[in-house]
């Protein structure tokens, strides 16, 4: 017989994969800024375009951080460490590491930016919140990137912006609809342009990041199990209670896949 109402108690792991997402930003930053992605794909059809016009280096460049949390605030130091300019927007005041400036509001990121990275959780107010308005503020010849929810920028609205060439390139990780397994097809308007960088969500997909989301994650279930508390439990509420020196049961009744 079915278990009816049972619980399944699941947690996030925010920390682990923080250094990997921000290396992966830094490096597809690095690319964009020399034209690499474009200048790749026509060398492996066997066009030989050796040009300095549209090359650019980090030094000096402003990069404009949306959503300053654990990848936000990791990626602003690596990319100080360029000598980029880092500014970010949050909606909450934060208190920002090394130089970087908070600014007020998103359209004034957007216009003084060289490359826009996003780093928001998915909800309602983030669905789409770099649509065309929104992209029709960045710079001309900027640079956008995803690591952070597929729903966050409005897809053909981005294409639209590249197509003009209003921006120079973009580099997606996530996309508002993936494939569930690697033996699926990928599909997106933005496999046509050579200039972004297109990557099956791979921002956490380090060994590193996998090792620590394990270790993580264990110790919070340990902690869960040994005194009940409950920090970045997904589905049910937050609590975090004091180590004690008594003992608490727990009885498995099954060991058996979710459903």
């Amino acid at each position: 017989m079915r278990r009816q109402n049972a619980v399944f108690r699941s947690f996030n792991a925010p920390f682990s994969n923080t250094r990997s997402v921000a290396e992966l930003v830094i490096g597809e930053l690095l690319l964009l800024l020399r034209g690499v992605p474009e200048a790749n794909a026509k060398a492996h059809r066997g066009v030989w375009n050796k040009l300095a016009a549209g090359s650019f280096e980090a030094r000096g460049k402003k990069l404009g951080i949306i959503g300053y949390g654990h990848i936000g605030t990791q990626l602003g130091i690596l990319a100080e460490s360029l000598g980029m300019h880092v500014y970010f927007y949050d909606i909450e005041n934060k208190l920002p590491l090394g130089n970087a400036t908070q600014v007020q509001h998103l359209s004034e990121l957007l216009n003084m930016s060289d490359v826009v990275s996003l780093h928001v959780p998915e909800n309602a107010s983030t669905k789409n919140m770099m649509g065309a308005k929104e992209i029709a503020l960045m710079k001309p010849g900027s640079l956008l990137i995803n690591a952070a929810r597929g729903t966050v920028v409005d897809i053909p609205a981005l294409c639209d912006a590249l197509a003009t060439k209003h921006l120079a390139g973009a580099a997606i990780d996530v996309f508002p609809t993936e494939p569930a397994t690697n033996s699926d097809p990928f599909t997106s308007p933005l496999c046509e342009f050579d200039n972004v960088i297109l990557t099956p969500h791979i921002g956490g997909s380090t060994q590193e990041a996998q090792e620590n989301i394990g270790l993580e994650v264990a110790g919070k279930l340990i902690k869960y199990s040994d005194n009940g508390s409950t920090l970045s439990a997904v589905n049910f509420p937050e609590v975090s209670l004091p180590l004690h020196g008594g003992r608490r049961l727990m009885h498995i009744h099954e060991n058996r896949p979710a459903y």
